[in-house]
C-alpha cells in the first residue's frame, strides 16, 4: 500500500510538472551565423541560400532542429559575449546593464579611453535574472558550460549566485584553458587560471571538454525528470571560442578541405558542439519529455572562425566582419526555437505552435529570450523590471508582427578590440555606424568630421556592406544618428571619454 501511495504521487508530481514546459536555451561560444550547414541568408525569393561556408561546416542536427521548429535569418546579439549573456540573463540592452565589454577576470578592461563606469563587476546577487524568475515559479534551473556574467573576484562569476539551483562547470573567464582532459581542461602551466571548474574527474582522459559536459548535463536533467520538476537549462557551450583545441572524433572531416589548421580545428569544434546538442535531443526523446520541451539555440556574438581579418568578407563570407566588429558578421547570430518533438495535442504546444521547417526574415535580437521564456512558462516579469526586448510568440509562429521593433541598439565604449570605441544602431533596412574616436577603418563614402566618423548603409539594398551611403545620404544619415542618440540617452549609455576624462557622447553629423 505505501508502494502504490509512493507511485501515486510520483506520478501527481510528473503530471503537475507537465503543466509547465521544459525549457533549455542552447548557447554557442562564438558561432556567427555562417558556421554551420543549415543556411539562413536567404536568396532574393527569402528561400534559405547556401554559400560556401555552409558546404564546409557539419551541422545535422542543427538542421534536425530546424526541421522541427523556426529559424531566423537576421537576428542579433551583442558583438562581443559578456554583453550577450549578460542580455539574455535580464532582458536588457547592454547599454542598459551596463556590461557592454567581454569581462577581463582579473583587470577591469575598459580600454584607455573607455567608459570608465561600465558595469566590470558584472551581475550581482539581488539582480532579477531569468532562471531567478524562473526558480521563483517552481522550475529546477540548471547552468552547465560558460559563465563569464562576473568579474573573478565578485559574486557574479558564480552562476549560482544568479538564480540557478546548480552551476556546472561555469567561472568568471570565457575561454577555457584547454579542451583536452588530458591536460585538466587547462589546470596546467600558464592557463591554470583558466581551468574549467567541477570536472576533475575527467581530469588525465582522453575526454574532449565538449562531451565531458554533455554528460554532465545529461546526468541533471534525468535526475531533474525523475523528481518531476519542470526545468530551465541554460546549455552555454565553451565551444567554439579559442583556443582552437581539434576535437579528435571530427578531424577526418576537415583534413583535406585546404582550410588552414586552426580552420581545420575550428571545424572540429562547430561538429562537436553539433553533436552535443543531437545527445540532448536524444535525451528529451529517451525520457519522454521531447514533446514538453521548448528549445532555444543561437550563438552570443559573431563568428570568430580565423578564416580572415575582422573587417573583411572572409570568415562569415559573404557577410563582412567577424567577432567584436561593427559589421554584420559580428553581430548576425543563428537562431532557432523549436519543441523538440512537435506535437499538436500537447497543451503547450497550443498554446505557442510553432511550424515546422519555418523560416523568419523578421528581426529580433538576444534581449527578446527574457520575455519570450518568461512567456511560455506563464512566470509574470517581476515588478519593476525593465526589459528592452519583446516577446516574441508571434514570429515564433511563424507570423508577421507590427508591434515588434526591427531595431537593435549595439554599444561598444571600450578598445582595444576589433573595433573600438563605437555604437551601432539599426532601424529597418538602415543601419548607422558612429566612431566616438579616430583612427577608424573604413570604406570610401564614410563621413569624418571633428575626430569622429559616420557609417551608413542600406542593408536591404547592400546586405553585405559594401556601399557606404553617408556622404551620399545626408538626411537619412542625420535621422539615423537621431534615432542613435535618442537609444543611448534612453538606455542610459555610458560613454568614451577624452584624455582628460570628459565624456563623449554621440553627436549629429554636420549639416550637408
Amino acid at each position: 500500500m505505501l508502494r502504490f501511495l509512493i507511485l501515486l504521487l510520483c506520478s501527481a508530481g510528473i503530471a503537475a510538472a507537465a503543466a509547465k514546459p521544459n525549457i533549455m536555451v542552447f548557447l554557442v561560444d562564438d558561432m556567427g551565423v555562417m558556421d554551420t550547414s543549415l543556411p539562413f541568408l536567404t536568396d532574393a525569393a527569402g528561400q534559405p541560400k547556401k554559400y560556401a561556408l555552409n558546404e564546409y561546416y557539419r551541422t545535422p542536427n542543427m538542421e534536425r532542429l530546424a526541421a522541427r521548429g523556426i529559424r531566423f535569418n537576421q537576428f542579433y546579439a551583442m558583438s562581443v559575449c559578456s554583453p550577450t549573456r549578460n542580455c539574455i540573463m535580464t532582458g536588457q540592452n547592454a547599454a542598459r546593464h551596463g556590461t557592454t565589454n567581454w569581462i577581463n577576470p582579473e583587470t577591469n578592461n575598459a580600454g584607455p579611453q573607455g567608459a570608465p563606469d561600465w558595469n566590470w563587476e558584472g551581475l550581482k546577487p539581488g539582480d532579477v535574472t531569468l532562471p531567478g524568475a524562473l526558480r521563483q515559479a517552481g522550475y529546477h534551473t540548471v547552468h552547465v558550460g560558460k559563465g563569464h556574467f562576473g568579474a573573478r573576484d565578485f559574486p557574479g562569476a558564480d552562476p549560482a549566485n544568479l538564480g540557478f539551483d546548480v552551476n556546472i562547470a561555469g567561472a568568471s573567464f570565457g575561454a577555457p584553458g584547454s579542451y583536452y582532459a588530458s591536460k585538466n581542461f587547462g589546470g596546467i602551466g600558464k592557463r591554470t587560471n583558466h581551468a574549467v571548474p567541477g570536472l576533475e574527474k575527467y581530469h588525465g582522459s582522453d575526454i574532449f571538454l565538449t562531451e565531458a559536459l554533455t554528460i554532465e548535463a545529461k546526468a541533471e536533467i534525468q535526475r531533474t525528470v525523475a523528481a518531476g520538476q519542470p526545468f530551465y537549462l541554460y546549455f552555454a557551450q565553451y565551444a567554439v571560442h579559442a583556443p582552437f583545441d581539434s576535437d579528435p572524433r571530427f578531424a577526418d572531416h576537415y583534413k583535406d578541405s585546404g582550410k588552414p589548421e586552426q580552420a581545420q580545428a575550428f571545424a572540429t569544434l562547430i561538429e562537436g558542439m553539433d553533436k552535443s546538442l543531437g545527445d540532448m535531443l536524444d535525451l528529451f526523446d529517451e525520457l519522454g519529455i521531447a514533446d514538453n520541451t521548448l528549445i532555444f539555440f543561437l550563438g552570443d556574438n559573431g563568428s570568430d572562425a580565423p578564416l580572415g581579418d575582422q573587417h573583411a568578407v572572409a570568415c562569415a563570407a559573404p557577410l563582412r566582419g567577424k567577432k567584436g566588429a561593427h559589421y554584420e558578421g559580428g553581430m548576425r547570430v543563428p537562431f532557432i526555437a523549436a519543441w523538440a518533438k512537435p506535437n499538436p495535442e500537447n497543451a503547450n504546444q497550443k498554446a505557442l505552435p510553432i511550424p515546422a521547417g519555418a523560416l523568419q526574415t523578421q528581426m529580433a535580437n538576444v534581449t527578446d529570450l527574457f520575455p519570450t521564456v518568461l512567456e511560455a512558462a506563464g512566470v509574470e516579469n517581476p515588478q519593476g523590471h525593465v526589459v528592452d526586448g519583446g516577446k516574441l510568440e508571434t514570429l515564433l509562429e511563424g507570423k508577421a508582427d507590427p508591434t515588434h521593433p526591427e531595431q537593435f541598439l549595439m554599444h561598444y565604449p571600450h578598445a582595444p578590440h576589433r573595433s573600438n570605441y563605437f555604437t551601432v544602431w539599426r532601424d529597418g533596412d538602415w543601419k548607422v555606424i558612429y566612431h566616438y574616436l579616430p583612427d577608424v577603418p573604413t570604406t570610401g563614402g564614410s563621413i569624418q568630421a571633428e575626430g569622429v566618423t559616420y557609417q551608413l548603409f542600406n542593408l536591404k539594398d547592400d546586405p553585405f556592406e559594401q556601399k557606404d551611403l553617408a556622404t551620399t545620404h545626408p538626411e537619412e544619415l542625420r535621422r539615423m544618428m537621431q534615432g542613435l542618440i535618442e537609444q543611448c540617452e534612453a538606455h542610459h549609455a555610458r560613454y568614451p571619454v577624452t584624455k582628460d576624462g570628459q565624456r563623449l557622447p554621440p553627436k549629429l553629423p554636420p549639416l550637408p
